[in-house]
């Protein structure tokens, strides 16, 4: 779960640029700002000038840009773009027993470091079985109730997914858990036209019985938070 309305700020979208930065003009003054946009991924089709946005300012004296840009109106939908919230929305999710999939569990620990030089976002323990958890945030979609991933080549998505095949075994599940944070979509598919490589190794893992979660997320009046699962489309 992440907390959004009462610290919320609401602007129209200028421009993003050097992918770390974008201009917001604010809506209760008309100030023009500069907001860190917590997201390294392209944002294709969210950037539209005049994109309704919500956007955060931080306490911190110390921060260079005050504000941080939180989630971006495209069309009815409402899309989370800060990836660094995906963990946090995932993990309320865990603690309240949300995600049916991963089972009974005693012990859950975060950042666990595992394979070569990589680190699990979520290890979930009961007795002698594991579960290792990925999460990847997702915001793109071109097609209607379709989101899809990645939105730019990740040669650092692809080393999750070989580091997750080698995983699987009789007391050990690999699970990468797509979290979509629109509240549009009911399907879910690897985006191979824009990076084949990472859709070649999504195919072979899945082989070798690394498992797929796909949930979108619901925006509430103060909340974001894991909804539903969604339908993988696996071609």
């Amino acid at each position: 779960m992440s907390k959004i309305a009462s610290q919320y700020i609401s602007g129209r979208l200028i421009k993003r640029y050097k992918r770390f930065f974008a201009d917001i003009q604010l809506d209760n003054n008309n100030e023009v700002i500069t907001a860190h946009c917590p997201n390294t991924g392209s944002m294709q089709g969210l950037l539209d000038k005049g994109n309704p946005v919500l956007v955060t300012k931080a306490d911190n004296p110390k921060r260079k840009l005050k504000y941080t840009l939180e989630i971006i109106k495209s069309g009815s939908a409402s899309v989370g773009i800060n990836t660094h919230k995906a963990n946090r929305i995932v993990e309320d999710a865990i603690k309240k027993h949300l995600i049916p999939e991963f089972g009974k569990y005693d012990t859950f620990k975060r950042e666990v470091k595992y394979g070569t030089n990589s680190r699990i976002d979520f290890l979930l323990s009961d007795g002698a079985k594991q579960t290792f958890v990925e999460v990847k945030n997702v915001t793109l979609s071109r097609k209607k109730e379709t989101a899809e991933f990645p939105d730019a080549i990740t040669d650092r998505g692809s080393k999750h997914l070989i580091e997750l095949s080698h995983l699987p075994s009789k007391n050990t599940r690999a699970v990468m858990l797509f979290l979509i944070q629109r509240d549009d979509c009911k399907k879910f598919q690897i985006a191979n036209d824009i990076d084949q490589i990472y859709y070649d190794n999504f195919k072979a893992v899945i082989k070798k019985g690394v498992e797929i979660i796909c949930y979108n997320c619901s925006f509430e009046s103060d909340q974001i938070r894991v909804n539903k699962k969604i339908k993988l489309i696996n071609e």
